[in-house]
């Protein structure tokens, strides 16, 4: 055996040094994910990118992509949020990913994907992890951590062509030193009895397989399909006193009272009458009586 230049032995020594972050088993994961008569088609993991989102996007652009695609990263330099924020977190500290779909219901029920894909992570990270979740909406999944909520994990669905794709960023092993602003949070900080990545990226894709089947079997309807009842059940914004950054720079206060059949989310306004409202930046501003 050829012995390795210095530099490229430290290079695997600190690929492999943090024992407490191991890297993904791609493998073992395509073994139990990639199987006839599953959702999933493919899953890649790769140690680093900019965006899987942007990756995936750029692959279903050029036609090379089936429909239950996974790209999953180690790391990620140039990753997205809602109203295109940018965030980074560590190497292997979290699950960083995107999957394609393409739903083959009618397109205006797709705003219900990100929602779905909500549902999705947050049962499977309360049954796997063992933490209780909470979901903020539209696309933000909430930890308890030293009793106040931190955000864990958050939801992006972007179209590409004739589908969509999802991404799902979730904190795992983050440390309170680590955490990018004070009001984040992570399993570990939650008290997660394990933050063994791999079965939990399994169960998040077999809960979100899951969910998407049902939801599309009943044509993307969310009440069929009792995604529209999951959500509600589990939706911490509900029943709170909110302020809703909208497009323009309008913004609205009032109480989240309920959601509608197009996944919008209907306030109570101060003065009377109601307000639904699709896209913008949402703040609780205190908690349910």
């Amino acid at each position: 055996m050829t012995p390795q230049p210095p530099e490229n032995r430290d290079k695997d020594a600190g690929r492999w040094s943090d024992l407490d972050r191991p890297p993904l088993n791609a493998a073992a994961l395509r073994r139990a994910l990639v199987r006839p008569g599953s959702l999933w088609s493919s899953l890649d993991v790769v140690p680093a990118t900019g965006s899987t989102n942007t990756d995936l996007v750029g692959r279903a652009a050029a036609g090379t992509l089936r429909e239950g695609a996974v790209l999953v990263a180690e790391e990620q330099s140039a990753a997205r949020g809602r109203l295109d924020r940018r965030w980074s977190a560590p190497p292997r500290s979290g699950l960083f990913f995107s999957v394609y779909l393409e739903p083959g219901v009618p397109a205006d029920r797709w705003g219900w994907l990100p929602l779905l894909a909500g549902v999705a992570t947050a049962t499977a990270v309360a049954r796997t992890a063992g933490v209780d979740t909470a979901l903020k909406w539209p696309n933000d999944l909430l930890v308890t951590v030293d009793g106040a909520e931190r955000k864990a994990g958050g939801i992006l669905a972007e179209r590409a062509g004739d589908g969509v794709v999802l991404g799902i960023g979730l904190n795992v092993s983050l440390t309170a030193a680590e955490l990018p602003v004070p009001t984040a949070g992570s399993l570990a900080l939650a008290g997660a009895h394990s933050t063994d990545r791999d079965p939990l990226l399994r169960a998040v894709l077999r809960s979100l397989e899951r969910w998407y089947g049902e939801w599309r079997a009943a044509g993307g309807d969310p009440g069929a399909s009792r995604l529209q009842e999951a959500y509600v059940a589990g939706c911490s914004t509900l029943g709170r006193q909110v302020r809703a950054s909208l497009p323009g720079e309008r913004f609205v206060e009032g109480e989240a009272l309920a959601l509608d059949s197009d996944g919008r989310l209907v306030l109570g306004l101060p003065g009377g009458g109601r307000e639904a409202v699709g896209a913008g930046d949402i703040v609780h501003l205190r908690p349910v009586a």
